[in-house]
């Protein structure tokens, strides 16, 4: 058994000064049988230690009903048997640019404002969990043989608010729930983020990607002793829909990690390999410096031009930053991995089966609702999928102007069952105005919702009405059709039927691919719009061809040799030919 602590200039274990070498690696954002083989590639990079987050919504779907809470648990298992340490950061909200930054859409559909707050009702719902997920960590901590050895209160709670109650119930919970190693906080290093987001008596971290130097001098404003560690060094970023790919240089970034070394300080590279955002669970941004302006969307992959790229293997900044790296590690570097293993040969195939989204909706679909005006995802138990809003316009009566007011994200618009549109602001009118009497539908998609800043946790869907010229339209039946409904046996219902045409059509394709050997692939779509992909049951996420990515990672795992049955949920209409590379 050993200790770890927080001395007044260094960390320490058993008594002696230790440097963190920690990289970011979210478990859930890689397949578990894939866990041991990154941890390789992070140790024989130069790293001691190995930074995780978790992510609420992902494992507490309803109050009280849990997922699969030990993954944690088995993750901090495999980090123990590759020889390194673990920092824990639990939230309960995490940013990560995952949906709605961790936080279940059912606690911030029902609290808004008032989660992230010193809420009697909102620590409620974070007590519960907490008690839920805490023992997989207390039961790893160092001083009872395991590997963890800090734990983290909140995120980055300097950008979004000053409720210092908040932070120290959050900290007087974690300890309460059993946790015996250092706390910390982790902030931009900026005077308002750290006053805001630190908590006297916990060791605070700061967050950037460089200027080292000025980020630890304004760190040495708050806290004049203790440790320094950039607990986020942004060696990368990530990518949002329909803009370019995001990389940095490597000798840049590793110029930076070297001034923040030769400073004396420990480092958490964020990220030391990315993953995937897999089954939807991608967040979004809103644009501008105040963080208020456009939706923003991210992408599938999370690649983040991390040293690890988002298939396991080396990049020329993983060579860059193993030398840096080496100059501070104790003894020599393990030897670097091997590469996974590539499928034996590119195989396609072309979907035979579809079913148009209607059917679609009516085989796997939630009870419809009916109600006044249009409930939001929230209102219909929706985190991650499409809600079809259907609306009857009163007649006879002239054409007028048909708009959709508080629109989060994207409609495509049907009257009288042709299509008459797609919205996507916020307060959207369609291109030519519509006659009564006149049947609408929209199928409304989320995509992602907002994972940083004072738009977290805003609603989905219809937040606002819709309106013919200026009245409203009441009498509104709501449906949603989750990605979580997409399970073998439910799909099996769908009434699928041979494709003829071009199959420029929404809805749900099958196809079989034939597969020599198993391994990792890239997964593209020629011809596809916008969906979603499952292979042999397991969802790899979103496509969209509007860039910068243009293929899904497919974990070797979820690959057999021979058959691979393929579901494409389009939503746009393309065609879709399935290709693994």
């Amino acid at each position: 058994m050993s200790t770890f602590a927080v001395g007044d200039e260094d960390f320490l274990l058993d008594g002696r000064p230790v440097r963190l070498l920690s990289g970011a690696l979210h478990y859930f954002r890689v397949h578990e049988e894939q866990w041991g083989h990154r941890l390789e590639m992070l140790r024989a990079m130069g790293l001691n230690c190995v930074e995780t987050y978790v992510p609420w919504n992902l494992y507490e779907p309803e109050p009280g009903r849990y997922g699969d809470v030990g993954a944690l648990g088995r993750f901090l298992d495999a980090v123990e048997r590759a020889g390194m340490w673990a920092i824990v950061r639990p939230g309960p909200y995490i940013c990560a640019e995952w949906e709605n930054g961790g936080l279940p859409h059912w606690l911030t559909g029902r609290l808004g404002r008032r989660v992230r707050t010193d809420d009697a009702e909102y620590m409620e719902h974070v007590e519960r969990w907490f008690r839920a997920l805490l023992p997989q960590v207390v039961a790893r901590q160092i001083d009872r043989g395991g590997p963890v050895i800090m734990v983290q209160v909140e995120n980055e709670y300097g950008s979004f608010g000053s409720d210092q109650g908040y932070l120290r119930r959050v900290a007087d919970l974690l300890l309460d729930c059993g946790v015996g190693v250092p706390l910390f906080t982790s902030d931009g290093p900026e005077d308002h983020m750290l006053t805001g987001g630190s908590v006297p008596g916990v060791l605070a971290t700061a967050n950037f990607g460089s200027g080292a130097r000025e980020a630890f001098a304004a760190l040495r404003r708050h806290r004049p002793s203790g440790p320094l560690m950039c607990m986020e060094f942004w060696c990368g970023w990530f990518d949002h829909w329909g803009t370019e790919r995001s990389v940095r240089d490597a000798e840049d970034a590793a110029a930076t990690l070297r001034e923040i070394l030769e400073g004396g300080a420990s480092v958490n590279l964020y990220m030391a390999h990315g993953g995937t955002n897999f089954a939807g669970w991608a967040g979004a941004n809103r644009d501008g410096a105040l963080h208020e302006g456009e939706l923003r969307p991210t992408v599938t992959s999370y690649d983040y031009d991390a040293p690890v790229d988002e298939a396991g293997l080396p990049t020329e900044k993983y060579w860059r930053f193993r030398e840096v790296l080496a100059a501070f590690a104790d003894g020599p570097l393990p030897e670097v991995p091997g590469p996974p293993r590539r499928i034996a040969a590119p195989a396609a195939g072309t979907p035979a089966e579809w079913a148009p989204l209607g059917e679609v909706l009516e085989a796997l679909g939630d009870e419809e609702v009916a109600a006044p005006v249009p409930p939001t995802f929230e209102e219909l138990g929706v985190d991650r999928g499409v809600v079809r809003y259907r609306v009857g316009i009163p007649g006879p009566r002239q054409p007028y102007p048909l708009s959709v007011t508080g629109l989060r994200d994207r409609a495509t618009v049907f009257v009288d069952g042709a299509r008459a549109g797609v919205l996507t602001t916020e307060d959207a009118v369609l291109p030519e105005p519509v006659a009564g009497p006149a049947a609408v539908e929209l199928w409304v998609e989320s995509l992602g919702r907002v994972n940083y800043g004072p738009r977290q946790g805003e609603m989905k869907g219809v937040t606002g009405g819709v309106r013919h010229e200026r009245q409203y339209v009441h009498g509104v039946r709501a449906r949603g059709l989750r990605l979580d409904a997409f399970e073998a046996g439910a799909v099996g219902k769908v009434p699928f039927r041979p494709v003829t045409g071009d199959g420029a059509r929404p809805g749900l394709y099958r196809a079989v691919v034939e597969v020599a050997g198993p391994g990792d692939a890239a997964l593209s779509l020629p011809g596809a719009g916008r969906g979603f992909v499952w292979v042999n049951g397991f969802c790899l996420g979103r496509y969209w061809d509007v860039g910068p990515q243009d293929a899904l990672f497919v974990p070797g795992p979820v690959l057999r040799e021979g058959r691979n049955e393929v579901w494409v949920l389009e939503l746009e209409g393309g065609a879709a030919r399935v290709v693994l590379a």
